[in-house]
């Protein structure tokens, strides 16, 4: 006998997810080919969910970014076909970015990194450290089909404040950055 369980129609944790359609390369990985550069996430995170759309803007909001990377990756992103280069026909210096179709399929992925960072990050992502569903994040009508909401129990909020003992980082310094 078989010490395999026998894949059921039914996924519970701790089974393995079995595909239903022949995978030849893992999707993750595939994703992780475009998607998993440094900086890649955050300046289609500034496009997409910040409206910063010029090079200039995407070099002072992407932290720690050079012009040089910032550059590369824009040219990487814009082959991959995540974001197309617009030009403003009476100035041709000035550049827009924004997200094509694909492009756009992205934010499901800001949005599950976002809702994990929230709950279990929250010491470091949140102003007050207080851990938070998704609909406390982004209350905005129409963002619900874009995120997995994380439940966030009161049990984990307390648990959390309360282990934080004063060992959060301050966020005096970033407070304007998504406001």
């Amino acid at each position: 006998m078989s010490s395999q369980k026998e894949p059921t129609d039914r996924w519970s944790r701790g089974m393995p997810m079995i595909p239903s359609a022949p995978i030849v390369s893992c999707p993750i990985a595939a994703s992780l080919g475009p998607l998993g550069k440094k900086w890649t996430i955050l300046i289609i995170r500034d496009i997409a969910m910040r409206n910063i759309e010029r090079f200039s803007e995407l070099c002072r909001s992407v932290e720690g970014i050079t012009p040089r990377v910032l550059s590369q990756r824009l040219k990487e992103l814009e082959a991959e076909g995540m974001i197309q280069r617009v030009e403003n026909r009476k100035s041709p210096k000035l550049v827009r970015w924004n997200l094509t179709e694909k492009g756009w399929d992205t934010i499901p992925i800001l949005m599950s990194f976002t809702a994990f960072g929230s709950k279990w990050l929250s010491l470091q992502a949140m102003a007050d450290g207080k851990p938070r569903e998704m609909k406390e994040v982004y209350p905005q009508k129409g963002l619900g089909r874009y995120y997995v909401n994380l439940e966030v129990s009161p049990e984990h909020v307390r648990e959390t404040l309360k282990g934080a003992g004063g060992s959060r980082r301050s966020h005096e310094g970033n407070m304007n950055t998504w406001q």
